[in-house]
């Protein structure tokens, strides 16, 4: 029997948003034999595209994701995902319909970065300015 994160997975792949169809397209084509996963459970939740080797979970957010409820949700989401050990990169739609080539271009980029930062210290919390002390 499907665990019921599983079955929702199956369901959201046949039902993508265009801003994700186009996405995952454009990601496909510029993979550089990267395997990205498609709506891929993690724990309670499914997220929208997935690189296991490196941990990298990819949101595609439409304008559902502005509304009080769904960032609220949102910030529980991205609170698991981050304390699971995972890297979460969340792309506006409106980003993606603009320049699809551009975003996955950044995000094969971005998958080539090491996951962890040097050993003198843990990685810089999202927000923090990296590169001055």
């Amino acid at each position: 029997m499907l665990r019921p994160e599983t079955a929702r997975a199956r369901k959201q792949r046949r039902e993508m948003s265009y801003p994700e169809v186009l996405f995952w397209q454009r990601l496909r084509k510029r993979m550089s034999g990267l395997h990205f996963r498609n709506h891929h459970a993690i724990g309670p939740y499914v997220v929208d595209f997935y690189l296991a080797p490196v941990r990298l979970v990819i949101e595609v957010d439409g304008q559902v994701h502005a509304t009080p409820a769904a960032i609220a949700q949102d910030v529980e989401r991205n609170r698991f995902i981050r304390e699971n050990g995972y890297r979460l990169v969340r792309i506006d739609a409106a980003e993606v319909l603009k320049d699809a080539d551009g975003v996955a271009a950044s995000i094969v980029s971005l998958a080539a970065l090491p996951l962890h930062h040097a050993s003198h210290g843990p990685p810089p919390r999202s927000g923090e300015d990296q590169g001055k002390h």
